[in-house]
């Protein structure tokens, strides 16, 4: 049986453990005169012998899928004739990938060889195997985790105690996996990039001023530089994001003033829902906009006054990603000043204060946080955005700072380093791993920034 299948069939335990439990606390409590007589409500014995019934098998099943392939893997190599097992790792990844593609009959098995066929056949007997002894002993768990919560059930059995220490057990582990994830994700990129940087100086990389990452695999090649100065993708990065937020910051910001402040209820219930359409439509939908309307559009505008204006411009990029960052501005930023107590503009406008000066003196210094959280949630989108810096900046890496030429980007350059078929052990492919981690570290100041503002003005006005 699947996993998937287990786990949904754990979930059906799960659920009827917790009316059996229920029910046992129910029936005990009625010859005691009903359920004040109970330590816990009904609900929290129920809970408990639904906890023992789910999730010791849940733990098993998440354990066993973790150690299940490598296991199965060993297992099938070391079936394998010793002289037609490769030594290099990419070769031994492509035989592994062989033969499970073989065995779950994705590839043909016409005109493969016996070894291989055999070692396919192994794995799948082993994956079969493996499956239903994981499904046993998930059912297993699962009855004696069922008997031994219905078991525990009594009058004086503190059920809430338990069951909320289990649930807080359960938070502090989901919390664990995220912070563990992001701290799995930095250490990767982290290794990575110092591989490059045994092979790039970090000099040369950060402060290099040309970026060609073309490099050399035969001595002879010809048209190879292996040139990895990333300020032009910086640059390009940073003037992308810039032209955005020109756009952005102030219409998401005034739009949201006008909705929070001086809208009707029936303009604001139409205007915010068809502001907020823009943040459902995909990135590849904007690309398409500004290749195949903005990018033209201004590059005859610019010939008409006599402008050089590149065919993919970051002007035309960064506008339509400005377009795209509004609703994220000013959905924001509408919740914070609206969030602003009535109080503050009643005492204010008290004060002889207008409604203009009360918005620009009381309520957007309080809303100031909220408003600057929501700006550099905005930057940080528009630095990670590729797409529509693919389609319609360009992938040209020019230094330069007028807008109007063509320009790339950091993440539209780590895309283009890891698509196709890639050895990761070459500075070609290491340096997205780079670009990875400078993108990080930009992405950490702004967000330590951010804290700064919103701690120094949240204890202002609180």
């Amino acid at each position: 049986m699947q996993a998937t299948n287990i786990l949904i069939l754990l979930i059906g335990f799960g659920t009827v453990a917790f009316y059996l439990g229920r029910g046992r606390s129910l029936a005990i409590a009625g010859p005691l005169g009903g359920i004040r007589k109970l330590h816990s409500l009904p609900s929290y014995y129920g809970m408990h012998v639904a906890l023992w019934c789910a999730l010791p098998s849940v733990a098993i099943l998440g354990l066993w899928m973790i150690f299940d392939g490598p296991i199965i893997n060993s297992l099938v190599i070391g079936s394998v004739a010793a002289d037609i097992i490769p030594i290099d790792t990419a070769s031994y990844n492509l035989l592994l990938n062989k033969v499970s593609n073989l065995a779950d009959g994705i590839l043909p098995r016409t005109g493969r060889s016996d070894a291989l066929l055999d070692a396919a056949d192994h794995m799948q007997s082993l994956q079969l195997i493996s499956q239903w002894a994981l499904t046993a002993l998930s059912f297993v768990l699962s009855t004696m985790g069922l008997f031994w919560g219905w078991s525990k059930i009594s009058a004086e059995f503190r059920a809430r105690p338990v069951v909320e220490r289990v649930i807080q057990n359960l938070l502090l582990a989901s919390a664990c996996v995220a912070i563990f994830t992001t701290l799995g994700i930095v250490l990767s990129v982290l290794f990575e990039s110092i591989q490059f940087f045994r092979s790039v100086p970090i000099y040369d990389f950060v402060f290099g001023l040309d970026w060609s990452p073309q490099t050399a695999i035969r001595e002879d090649q010809v048209g190879s530089s292996g040139s990895f100065g990333a300020v032009p993708l910086f640059v390009g990065t940073l003037l992308v994001s810039a032209v955005a937020m020109v756009i952005a910051v102030p219409v998401g910001l005034m739009s949201a003033i006008y909705l929070a402040e001086y809208a009707s209820k029936n303009v604001r219930n139409f205007s915010k829902p068809a502001l907020e359409v823009l943040a459902g439509i995909p990135t590849v939908v904007y690309g398409f906009f500004a290749a195949l309307t903005v990018a033209p559009f201004l590059r005859d505008l610019g010939n008409s006054f006599g402008v050089s204006v590149s065919s993919e411009s970051a002007l035309a990029a960064g506008g339509v990603m400005g377009i795209m960052i509004i609703p994220f501005i000013s959905s924001l930023a509408d919740d914070v000043i609206t969030a602003v107590p009535q109080s503050m503009r009643d005492g204010s406008l008290a004060m002889g204060a207008t409604q203009s000066e009360t918005i620009r003196r009381v309520v957007i210094p309080a809303a100031l946080p909220g408003i600057v959280g929501g700006i550099m949630l905005a930057v940080s989108r528009a630095i990670g955005e590729t797409m529509i810096v693919v389609m319609a900046a360009g992938m040209a890496a020019n230094l330069t700072a007028n807008p109007l030429d063509s320009v790339t980007t950091v993440t539209v350059q780590i895309v283009t380093l890891l698509t196709g078929d890639q050895e990761f052990d070459s500075p070609k492919t290491l340096a997205a791993f780079a670009l990875g981690l400078m993108l990080f570290m930009v992405t950490l100041m702004l967000n330590i920034f951010a804290l700064h503002i919103v701690k120094k003005y949240r204890e202002q006005y609180e």
